[in-house]
């Protein structure tokens, strides 16, 4: 009777050990993005991080800086073009300390050298992000885009 009852647990261990609910990471070059975002990877610049950034805009204020006091507008978007989080007027300026990991990785290295006045996109890998667990309504290993208006630095 014990062999029986361990031949089930081993069988249905084994059986258990392949199965994952986690979303599989896809590469940002193997992306597929909405065309209403409009990505370009080919446009962008590559951090050695992974993330890719293009300035949209580029601003004509003070540039960016870790330890700086920075505020921000952004619009979040899933790579289907649907936001998912927007701090636009009237909601107040989002500010952070950047560099300070009071943000996201991809924000704190993203931003760095923007000026005061840009516009950017920032294509950011989940390990930049929210990592392979989902975050409220973001799911798992969810490469993320955002555009951001660095609206001050201090």
């Amino acid at each position: 009777m014990r062999f029986r009852l361990l031949a089930i647990l081993l069988c249905a261990t084994a059986a258990c050990a392949g199965s994952t609910t986690e979303p599989v990471a896809v590469p940002i070059e193997q992306t597929t993005f909405d065309p209403s975002l409009g990505v370009t990877l080919a446009q962008s610049t590559k951090l050695p991080s992974g993330l890719y950034y293009r300035d949209i805009t580029v601003g004509t204020g003070t540039v960016l800086a870790a330890g700086q006091t920075v505020g921000m507008r952004y619009v979040g978007y899933f790579v289907n073009g649907d936001v998912f989080d927007a701090n636009a007027a009237p909601k107040p300026v989002f500010s952070f300390t950047l560099g300070s990991g009071q943000v996201i990785k991809g924000w704190d290295q993203g931003l760095v050298g923007m000026k005061v006045g840009g516009r950017r996109q920032l294509i950011i890998p989940p390990e930049l992000a929210y990592g392979r667990y989902d975050y409220g309504p973001i799911p798992g290993n969810s490469v993320l885009v955002f555009t951001v208006d660095a609206v001050s630095a201090q």
